[in-house]
């Protein structure tokens, strides 16, 4: 199996810690920046929609 792709916020200056994904078809995977080798959350892709949603809502 291959190493997902990890990728950080638009919003994230450079260097900044942040929070990265990898997307796969069947899960989004989410870890700690400055821990990449730590441990990571692993989501349904329909479980991360949510958590979008909900977080362009509280964002308003």
């Amino acid at each position: 199996m291959t190493e997902p792709t990890w990728q950080k916020s638009t919003y994230s200056e450079q260097g900044s810690a942040c929070v990265e994904i990898a997307t796969t078809p069947t899960a989004v995977h989410i870890r700690d920046s400055k821990n990449i080798s730590g441990p990571h959350l692993t989501l349904e892709p329909t479980a991360w929609a949510d958590f979008l949603s909900h977080a362009a809502d509280a964002r308003h």
